[in-house]
């Protein structure tokens, strides 16, 4: 006879693993869930198999799945390869595979949905490729992230985050109850030491000293880093505008929401100067292309290394997506324009959603004239 009854199951609430003998254990989560465990030992090793949560698993069925495991590891069966067999239960990789057909239609970043899977393939499969998503436990996870902890810290948190969403989805699919510890498996591993990535900025004083350098010759990817500056728009911005987003009469930018990092439709009012440069601009038109400033490759974007090639040339120590932050500090520290229309601007997210909310309208009027001042101090 157990040491739990059913009364007992169902009146438990405290976080913890409650025995009732013979490797049976009741587990209930810090969340309150509850479910059914049986710890065994095979080869010197201890190891808990899950047998299903309390509300389908009652403590009699319980008992009996106990049993059924301590049997077959007796005899030399795998409980896990069986439960597997009879569940259809997927390995850690086939169960990747379906997460990944069911949502990359909705991830818009061709290069996340590229390394979403290449990275669990090179990082995550060695270690839990193979293993039941039932039995996957943060000895796994610690054990596919160590390698990479310290020496790819940026990598190892998005593989981390990658395997997380797998267990999620494996609970939501009801092929496990618990989800992974986290918090304890991340104390576990070594601690990295963050370091603050900056992306190089021109100070605002030299940046129409740069302009005027740059309108010294003319080429498809100055008229880019000009309109750039001049929009305070990210380097991915500028090279994938399409005429069909350029409203000249209007004096109107409007770039739909898939090609915002944000995710976002944003519409930028266009001072003279940069309706100056797309003007410019229409001379380089490739009846192949609708791009507005087209690479050397027929039909494909201006490479990035093109404007930064260009920040080389100019000896200066900046990148293209600097000029955001060259142009913030201006509105700053030489205008009273309020900051919250520098980061409408600047196409910021807002994180307080209830600030968002009052902030519906796209202020378009104060926002064309913030980008009237700042292409009058860039045109020096």
């Amino acid at each position: 006879m157990g040491r739990l009854s059913a009364s007992t199951v169902r009146a438990a609430k405290e976080p913890g693993r409650y025995g009732d003998g013979v490797g049976l254990y009741l587990v209930i989560s810090p969340r309150g869930g509850k479910s059914w465990v049986c710890r065994v030992q095979k080869d010197g090793q201890r190891r808990d198999r899950g047998l299903g949560g309390v509300k389908k698993v009652p403590l009699a069925l319980a008992r009996e799945r106990a049993a059924k495991v301590r049997m077959q590891v007796e005899v030399g069966v795998d409980p896990v390869a069986e439960r597997r067999k009879e569940a259809g239960i997927p390995t850690f990789r086939e169960a990747a595979a379906l997460v990944f057909a069911e949502n990359k239609a909705s991830w818009k970043n061709k290069k996340h949905r590229a390394q979403w899977l290449s990275t669990l393939e090179a990082y995550a499969f060695p270690i839990l490729g193979d293993v039941s998503v039932a039995e996957i436990g943060a000895s796994h996870v610690r054990d596919a992230l160590l390698p990479i902890w310290l020496e790819k810290p940026e990598t190892a948190r998005r593989v981390r985050q990658r395997i997380n969403t797998v267990i999620d989805w494996a609970i939501g699919k009801e092929y496990r109850t618990m989800p992974l510890p986290m918090a304890a498996m991340n104390k576990s591993l070594p601690k990295v030491k963050a370091k603050p990535v900056h992306h190089s900025a021109l100070p605002y004083a030299k940046v129409p000293a740069f302009v005027t350098k740059l309108r010294e010759r003319e080429s498809v990817g100055r008229l880019a880093f000009e309109a750039l500056i001049l929009t305070a728009t990210r380097s991915g911005e500028i090279r994938g505008a399409t005429w069909d987003e350029i409203d000249l009469e209007a004096g109107l930018w409007t770039i739909p929401a898939e090609r915002m990092k944000a995710g976002s439709e944003h519409v930028i009012p266009l001072p003279a100067a940069a309706i100056a440069v797309f003007e410019k601009a229409k001379t380089y038109r490739e009846a192949r292309s609708n791009l507005v400033f087209p690479g050397q490759r027929g039909g494909k974007p201006l490479s990035d290394m093109t404007l930064t090639k260009i920040c080389r040339d100019a000896k200066i120590d900046a990148v293209p997506h600097g000029f955001r932050s060259s142009f913030r500090d201006w509105v700053s520290e030489e205008t009273d324009f309020d900051g919250d229309i520098a980061e409408m601007a600047l196409a910021h997210a807002i994180e307080n959603k209830v600030e968002a909310a009052y902030r519906r309208g796209n202020l378009l009027d104060k926002r064309r004239k913030l980008m009237d001042a700042w292409a009058s101090y860039c045109g020096g």
